[in-house]
């Protein structure tokens, strides 16, 4: 499966955009994220401070979909869609995955945790946007970030 770049425009009475990228569960992949996300930052004039800020945030959320979510199970998938607004830009990284609880992460900051080779990624994309949720689903989970790009 290769990775899909697709751009549609959903609502012309709300002026709403989609963009949507599928990408196998390989580290490699996320590599494209960079080219996916500069596309939707020049159609949109977003300046580079917001765009560093969707970098950092969308490439952990698809490594911790693929590494964490689905086990970087090759036959599994990461969807990355991205619904734009007049002003909000939404990011919705969904895995194949059993989720996890959010709640129950430690602080990377804390002292013990501070030489841990993980568990910065979701800190830095509650730090980096506006708004972070996590969701499980029957199959998979999503993380839904949120940022002010206007």
């Amino acid at each position: 499966m290769k990775s899909i770049v697709d751009r549609k425009k959903s609502d012309k009475t709300h002026r709403k955009y989609v963009y949507e990228m599928i990408c196998r569960s390989n580290q490699k992949e996320i590599s494209h994220i960079e080219k996916f996300l500069r596309q939707i930052s020049m159609e949109l004039h977003i300046d580079d401070g917001i765009m560093y800020r969707l970098l950092v945030s969308c490439t952990e959320a698809v490594n911790n979909a693929i590494v964490h979510g689905n086990k970087s199970d090759p036959d599994k998938k990461v969807i990355i869609r991205c619904i734009v607004d007049e002003k909000i830009l939404t990011i919705y990284v969904k895995d194949e995955g059993k989720g996890f609880d959010s709640k129950s992460l430690q602080d990377p900051r804390e002292k013990k945790n501070l030489m841990k080779e993980n568990g910065r990624g979701v800190f830095l994309m509650r730090s980096l946007m506006d708004k972070v949720k996590f969701k499980r689903l029957k199959s998979g989970s999503i993380v839904e970030m949120k940022v002010k790009y206007r």
